[in-house]
């Protein structure tokens, strides 16, 4: 059934943020869901016509949106975090990818009828996994630090290097087959692109950040001038030396997230946005060009292709790459595990694979479909095992259960001892040393500095962290912190206390800089230390059909303020002035209690 351009476009949003909400909600990378309904879309119902709809736009489209992606994931790359993991990311980028590329060409041709050049040209496309796959399959199996930083790392620098090995065998093809002069061309050609590409990205990069750097842009006009610059870069460069922009792209993000006195945050917020929705329609799009036809003419040679790059290809790579390493055999293994293809090799077979089809080479249709059966393959099978396999070897992170509190004063550690009693990790933050030293006292982890220093941003460990209580005296800080976590855990989980009563708009913080309002609006930073110095508690009490909540708030000789609610399934709620949960039996209540016999009524 075929179905008019606009309508087209409205499918494409609609079902990519389906698909993409499903994910978040199961917990599973988006990528099968989107593939899966390209295919739908495309071949199965037809609804969709990739070729019809963009026409010449489509592969020049795709190829932009490939590197906004790219840059976007290079700016998450910081030098610090892979401190002795150098020559691991060293050795997975080159020798690795080398081994991969090896391997995956040999059960090509024995696999299939195609040519010895095809197959080396699939084996560079398919040596490459991204940020497109590797970041979202992260979010749900969560590893260990080492672990995840090392996929990282290795699934954003490795993009273009494999895309730079299709046009070295792509070349080859071309040039003249295994001859060679033929390779001694292509080599040059393939050094030239990478220094070419690695100078521009440099360039680029530090012009950026002297123009971020001395404000000579207002600040809403800060993200559009990089996306510009960024796709501005990759046309040029590409345009001057073929196919290096996804180099220049790439090393121009690294340098400019890792350029001293350049607040790129904001940046980088916006383009995570963008490469969500890019991602999203590609995938889409390129799926639903896929032919039905072809992808079962495959048959079992692309099963055979998938056993051997999941488990003859990454491993021997990851071996080989990570010997003498300090990584333990655990985290090897998952590594070995952890190697999805995404959205490069789609778009770059299906850039291949349209310029031989029209210089006739023989065997250039099969370069599409067998791709995507790899890339289905591989997310399908790792997106399913992986967090199962690192639970399994105890490389996998906790579930971010934890609270991170900013303030180690004693309201503070109070209710820090109440969660902690209760099984939820706690780290209290502070520059005082005597609150510091108080809190350590009482048994408690601590983090002696300022939340929101640079210092914090480098030492702080948020491993199991998923929500921030401003605790603090200083109404200001819990409001930084706030801002700064907000990002990190999900605006609904920072929390700060209420301000004073007196405190008119003019000078308090505005709401949408404090996060959620902590348990109630009277309830004060004031006036929580002055019920704690006078005798009142932080109790726990479970609830029951007899003594069900409204019982618990109206025991009488005592006032009660809900702090949290513990479920059945020990999930915690927090209370605060906009959000109230509605506690069941069995829940376990921890709340504030002032005995009324023995305390005066608060200030």
């Amino acid at each position: 059934m075929e179905i008019g351009i606009a309508l087209q476009f409205a499918l494409i949003t609609l079902v990519a943020f389906v698909c993409q909400w499903g994910a978040w909600r199961v917990k599973l990378p988006a990528i099968l869901p989107l593939l899966l309904s390209g295919i739908a879309l495309g071949p199965v119902l037809g609804w969709l016509a990739p070729t019809d709809l963009f026409g010449d736009l489509l592969l020049p489209g795709v190829s932009l949106a490939v590197a906004v992606i790219l840059f976007e994931g290079a700016m998450t790359l910081k030098l610090d975090e892979i401190r002795g993991l150098e020559t691991t990311v060293r050795r997975l980028v080159t020798w690795g990818a080398l081994i991969t590329w090896a391997t995956i060409t040999a059960a090509t041709v024995l696999f299939t009828e195609l040519s010895f050049e095809i197959a080396l040209l699939f084996g560079a496309m398919v040596t490459v996994t991204g940020p497109t796959v590797i970041v979202p399959l992260l979010r749900s199996v969560r590893p260990v630090s080492s672990v995840a930083r090392l996929l990282r790392w290795e699934g954003i620098v490795i993009d273009p290097i494999g895309a730079l090995l299709a046009v070295l065998a792509y070349e080859l093809i071309i040039v003249s087959g295994s001859s060679s002069d033929g390779l001694a061309h292509s080599l040059w050609l393939f050094s030239q692109t990478i220094i070419f590409g690695a100078v521009v990205g440099v360039v680029t990069a530090l012009a950026l950040a002297e123009l971020l750097r001395r404000h000579l842009v207002p600040e809403y006009l800060r993200s559009f001038l990089v996306l510009s610059v960024v796709v501005g870069q990759y046309v040029i460069s590409n345009e001057l030396m073929h196919e290096s922009g996804l180099v220049a792209v790439t090393v121009c993000g690294m340098v400019l997230t890792n350029r001293r006195g350049v607040n790129t945050d904001d940046i980088l917020h916006f383009k995570e946005n963008l490469s969500v929705i890019l991602i999203s329609g590609l995938f889409i799009v390129l799926a639903a060009g896929l032919e039905i036809a072809q992808m079962a003419s495959l048959g079992f040679a692309a099963l055979l292709i998938l056993v051997t790059v999941q488990f003859v290809a990454r491993p021997l790579a990851v071996l080989f790459s990570t010997f003498g390493s300090n990584l333990n055999w655990r985290e090897r293994a998952l590594l070995s595990w952890i190697g999805p293809r995404g959205i490069v090799a789609a778009a770059v077979s299906a850039l291949f694979a349209q310029r031989l089809e029209a210089k006739g080479i023989a065997g250039a249709e099969t370069l599409v479909p067998l791709t995507f059966m790899i890339i289905i393959g591989t997310v399908a099978l790792q997106s399913l095992t992986s967090r199962p396999l690192a639970k399994l070897l105890g490389v996998a992170e906790p579930a971010p259960r934890g609270f991170l509190i900013v303030g180690a004063n004693p309201v503070a550690r109070a209710i820090a001892e109440a969660l902690q009693k209760n099984g939820f990790m706690v780290l209290l933050t502070d520059s005082s040393w005597e609150m510091i030293r108080s809190a350590r006292m009482a048994g408690l982890p601590v983090f002696y500095g300022n939340p929101v220093s640079q210092y914090a941003d480098q030492k702080l460990d948020l491993v199991g962290y998923g929500r921030l209580l401003g605790l603090s005296q200083r109404r200001d800080l819990n409001a930084l912190s706030t801002m700064r976590y907000r990002l990190e855990f999900g605006e609904q989980n920072v929390f700060s206390l209420a301000a004073p009563a007196d405190t008119d708009e003019k000078h308090g913080v505005s709401q949408n800089h404090r996060g959620g309002t902590l348990f109630d609006n009277e309830l004060t930073y004031g006036k929580l230390a002055s019920a704690l110095s006078k005798g009142a508690e932080i109790r726990q009490t479970k609830l029951s059909d007899e003594f069900d909540f409204d019982a618990y708030l109206s025991t009488e000789g005592r006032t009660v303020w809900p702090l949290f609610a513990i479920d059945g399934r020990d999930r915690i709620h927090v209370f605060t002035s906009g959000e109230k949960p509605k506690p069941q039996s069995g829940w376990q209540m921890v709340s504030l209690i002032r005995d009324e016999e023995e305390v005066k009524p608060l200030a």
